[in-house]
């Protein structure tokens, strides 16, 4: 095939620069989190510690999560049969829209079949709804979110991330009545840090812009009832649409939108991503609603206390051995390597030599220079696994010869 030559050349472009991405083969058992299995390519397997998933509560181990799936695929089978528009919407789904809703404190919200077409559905529709309008998007917002704004083919306005006098200046440049959308996370997933949601809202009520807030690294680990940062920071009913995910902390699959009904409406009637995708499944649906119910009780609000602690205490033992932590206020806690192939060998040696199991970032994910491995500590992950941890990365460290902290 004449054209091969092109997939090979992109594909050797990727592996010379050291990051070639390798899945690894992850048997998870059931009620046993953060403990699995990998298989090799060979056929072995090996007992792991998974450092690394977006399984953040171990919600997708919950045993009311399990039970209520067991139940919806009993009633409803395995599939939800077409689009919303065309047979697709079952009672879960209904439950799950109403109950995302009072979670934000919002009037309506919409199911996607994930984060990233939530992201991109949403944010592409809006130029159609709103023309001439102006999208201002933090830098280092999500893909999706960068995904979406391109296929809006609207002005759009880059800031520096989490730089409000820019943030301010671009605002002033542009006129007064254009309508205007800021688009930005609350936890940014690469470095964990916390957008400043407040001054944030400030400039958007006194430039007359709307809110979009992606809260999917955050919804139900922060908050009251876990819904978000700005349910901690208070400032939930100055944002216009939340963006989140039924994954990560809650633990199943899926996306969806919350704001006002005619908002979510217009969405839900002009976004060929929503319209033309077969709609989640009714188990993803029934497990999300009851992980989402679990966690705005006080069970949650003790698994998000523990949570937290945990990460810190694994933050503390990386800081007490010298390792260069990216410092972050949240459950996310990186470790700079700086180098991809130096990464990738110190991701693949804890794994084979320690079985210890964390996936190496790299570019495009994160800048080239700033490679690291994430580490995403669980209130399931104990301190004795904490400790093999470090004394492991200490180990590989000083055989890669790579610099400690200062």
């Amino acid at each position: 095939m004449k054209h091969l030559a092109a997939f090979e050349n992109a594909l050797e472009e990727i592996r010379s620069e050291g990051r070639y991405r390798v899945f690894i083969d992850v048997k998870r058992y059931r009620g046993e989190f953060p403990k699995a299995s990998v298989r090799h390519t060979d056929g072995r397997e090996q007992d792991v510690i998974v450092w690394c998933s977006n399984d953040y509560l171990g919600m997708g181990q919950d045993p009311d999560v399990i039970e209520s799936m067991k139940v919806a695929v009993d009633t409803f089978g395995a599939g939800s049969g077409g689009t919303r528009n065309i047979s697709g919407t079952t009672r879960y789904h209904v439950e799950l829209e109403k109950e995302l809703a009072s979670l934000h404190g919002k009037e309506s919200a919409l199911l996607f079949t994930s984060g990233y077409v939530s992201n991109e559905a949403t944010l592409s529709t809006l130029a159609k709804i709103m023309p001439n309008v102006i999208i201002y998007s933090d830098e280092l917002n999500h893909a999706s979110m960068i995904e979406g704004i391109k296929r809006a083919h609207c002005a759009k306005r880059i800031f520096r991330h989490n730089d409000m006098a820019h943030l301010r200046a671009l605002l002033e440049n542009d006129p007064a009545d254009a309508p205007k959308v800021i688009a930005f996370e609350s936890v940014y997933s690469m470095d964990g840090d916390v957008a400043p949601m407040h001054e944030i809202c400030d400039l958007a009520e006194e430039f007359d812009a709307m809110t979009y807030l992606d809260e999917v690294h955050a919804v139900g680990m922060y908050g009251h009832e876990g819904a978000g940062v700005a349910q901690r920071d208070g400032v939930m009913e100055r944002i216009t649409i939340c963006e989140g995910t039924l994954a990560k902390a809650f633990g199943v699959m899926g996306g969806y939108i919350a704001s006002k009904t005619a908002i979510v409406d217009a969405i839900r009637s002009m976004a060929p991503g929503f319209i033309f995708s077969t709609s989640t499944c009714p188990v993803l649906a029934a497990g999300a609603l009851t992980s989402i119910q679990k966690l705005r009780s006080d069970y949650g609000r003790e698994l998000r206390k523990i949570h937290q602690e945990k990460a810190e205490m694994l933050r503390q033992k990386l800081i007490a051995a010298k390792l260069p932590v990216m410092m972050a206020d949240t459950h996310i806690v990186p470790l700079l390597v700086g180098d991809p192939e130096r990464c990738k060998a110190l991701s693949d040696t804890l794994l084979f030599d320690f079985g210890i199991y964390v996936q190496p970032i790299n570019y495009p994910t994160v800048p080239k220079g700033t490679e690291r491995l994430r580490f995403t500590p669980s209130p399931q992950h104990t301190e004795a696994m904490m400790d093999e941890l470090v004394s492991a990365l200490l180990a590989i460290w000083k055989q890669l010869g790579l610099q400690r902290a200062a």
